[in-house]
């Protein structure tokens, strides 16, 4: 192969279809992926330890996690920009008070600030990466690179008004991602590139939410999943099929990777 180049892919309606199931045309289409020689990783609003038996599975070790806020490339941290701890206490308080639980996240645990809630249990089931344990001080001695915070879209408005250190992106109908302000995978993306040395044009990524539009207007070559929503793409250069309809393989075909 004379170049290489790196695909960053999504997970959840992207990797894995709504099952949480990866469809057997994707593995297959990553395999030829790397026999090619290309540099495969992912890029995913989810801890590392969400992810681990998918990063086995693929044999993947380049991840871009909690929505750009801590990079590994090679298996190497190359980047961290974990959330100000002045102000996690702050949202701590103001949240705890407004009955809107909070799930700290760091690269190996996530932690609840209450013992359970329906909230919590409603959205992180979803995901299907079990439950967080109970820990409300979890944010004074690690460093966070995400916390969920667990209300309605309309319940999230005070809390935007109120704290200009973070950014919210909405991920479920009751918990939105808490981010550092201008944190977003784009960023993630940037700081892995810069230590692969790709050349820009030679960058690639794939993904259907919200949390995706940063990445697919920044890189080069944008792929929007058919399952994904109208806004991801509207932005993206390429739109390929759902998910479980092959969308991996026939997305790869389309950029002319495989």
């Amino acid at each position: 192969m004379s170049q290489q180049s790196v695909i960053f892919f999504d997970i959840d309606g992207t990797l894995l279809n709504h099952d949480k199931q990866l469809p057997s045309s994707t593995k297959e289409a990553i395999q030829e992926l790397k026999r090619q020689g290309h540099i495969v990783a992912i890029a995913t609003g989810r801890g590392p330890f969400m992810y681990k038996d998918l990063r086995n599975e693929l044999g993947i070790n380049t991840y871009v996690s909690y929505n750009g806020q801590y990079v590994v490339v090679e298996g190497e941290e190359v980047y961290g920009n974990p959330l100000d701890k002045t102000a996690i206490k702050r949202l701590s308080e103001i949240a705890l008070a407004n009955e809107h639980p909070l799930v700290y996240m760091d690269p190996n645990y996530m932690k609840a600030n209450v013992p359970e809630h329906p909230r919590i249990n409603e959205s992180i089931s979803t995901l299907k990466v079990g439950m967080p344990s109970h820990d409300p001080l979890y944010y004074e001695n690690n460093k966070l690179y995400q916390t969920l915070l667990f209300c309605t879209e309309e319940e999230e408005n005070q809390y935007v008004n109120a704290f200009p250190e973070f950014d919210f992106i909405r991920w479920h109908k009751v918990s939105t991602d808490v981010l550092p302000n201008g944190g977003s995978k784009a960023k993630g993306i940037e700081k892995a590139v810069e230590k692969l040395q790709i050349p820009t044009e030679r960058v690639y990524a794939f993904g259907d939410g919200l949390n995706d539009i940063a990445m697919l207007s920044s890189v080069h070559n944008s792929v929007a999943m058919g399952n994904g929503v109208n806004e991801v793409k509207e932005i993206a250069k390429y739109v390929t099929k759902p998910v479980d309809e092959d969308g991996i393989l026939h997305g790869l075909r389309m950029v002319g990777l495989l």
